[in-house]
């Protein structure tokens, strides 16, 4: 009798591990025509593009996978889940721009207000200079207000020693941008100090050449036919965060002869200086440098007969400031 149930139960684990063996359609096809016991498949749920096996107490779940011969299954074919949207939208469905009906403008808080303007004010040089031929004070400064498109621009360089104003040179121009990093400035330039006042008309571009080299070129035509040419260019090189190098050289020529402002044709003075300064914060930085002023051609004549040095080198002290 035990004999007898131990064959049973070998009989039962064979039909229990072969029906657990997936069997291809092509091979069920070739075995219908055998003389074989039929095989009680067992049953089958589908749940959306899976297929669920009840095989004896184990349930799993495998994709349905066309290679193998399984029969493709209806997504929708589970009893109680809702189908899933195929064909056309329901007429509450969400707009493809998801926008909800919400029509295209601004919207309140949200501007990016990039055109708003701005303004600044800048000492690039703000110093006492000491020479050998005299000692003093001396400014560059400039401000500016506007957007990025339009800008008024203010400018003014010049120098006081031996208790008088000795020139001083301001400018009123308009800022518009041509190319990037590039603007064009279009304006009056006003000057003071030594001999008669001069007023000129002004244009010029001024912008970061490659390399970062700041650069600003500028003609002016004033009256009797006079004509002027300045050029200007910077270079800050950085040696630490805080400790910054600067080199700069600055050149003025004119087309004609004015000798009441000691001023000749041609190359009438060139300026070389060099400053190191230390940013205490990015808006202020003192400074101490040197700079190296020499005149040319008939402007050195006109300072020679006026009893002053022709060539000027100075010692220099100062701060950068900016608001």
């Amino acid at each position: 009798m035990s004999m007898n149930l131990c064959k049973k139960s070998m009989v039962f684990v064979a039909v229990s591990a072969a029906a657990m063996v997936p069997v291809p359609l092509q091979a069920q096809d070739t075995m219908q025509g055998m003389d074989m016991p039929a095989m009680q498949q067992p049953p089958q749920q589908t749940t959306g593009g899976w297929q669920r096996l009840d095989i004896g107490p184990q349930i799993g779940e495998r994709p349905v996978v066309r290679g193998l011969g399984l029969q493709p299954m209806a997504v929708d074919a589970m009893p109680g889940m809702p189908p899933m949207q195929g064909g056309r939208a329901p007429p509450d469905a969400r707009r493809p721009d998801y926008s909800d009906g919400v029509d295209y403008g601004s919207m309140t808080g949200m501007d990016m207000a990039d055109d708003k303007p701005l303004g600044m004010l800048q000492f690039d040089r703000l110093e006492y200079f000491n020479g050998r031929a005299a000692s003093g004070v001396s400014l560059d400064a400039q401000a500016w207000y506007g957007t990025d498109e339009n800008r008024l621009w203010l400018k003014a360089e010049g120098e006081h020693s031996g208790e008088r104003l000795q020139d001083l040179r301001t400018e009123v121009l308009w800022d518009r941008p041509v190319a990037a990093y590039w603007d064009t400035q279009l304006g009056v330039r006003h000057d003071f100090g030594v001999g008669p006042d001069r007023t000129w008309a002004a244009f010029g571009v001024q912008g970061l050449a490659p390399y970062w080299f700041d650069v600003a070129a500028t003609a002016y035509v004033g009256q009797s036919s006079r004509t002027a040419l300045r050029f200007e260019a910077q270079y800050e090189l950085p040696l630490t965060q805080r400790l910054i190098l600067q080199p700069r050289i600055e050149a003025n020529l004119y087309g004609r002869d004015d000798p009441q402002r000691d001023i000749g044709a041609g190359l009438s003075d060139a300026e070389l200086g060099v400053r190191l300064r230390y940013e205490i914060t990015r808006q202020f930085a003192p400074y101490v440098g040197v700079d190296f002023t020499r005149r040319f051609g008939k402007t050195a004549d006109f300072v020679r007969a006026a009893g002053e040095p022709v060539y000027k080198p100075q010692l220099v002290a100062g701060a950068h400031i900016w608001f």
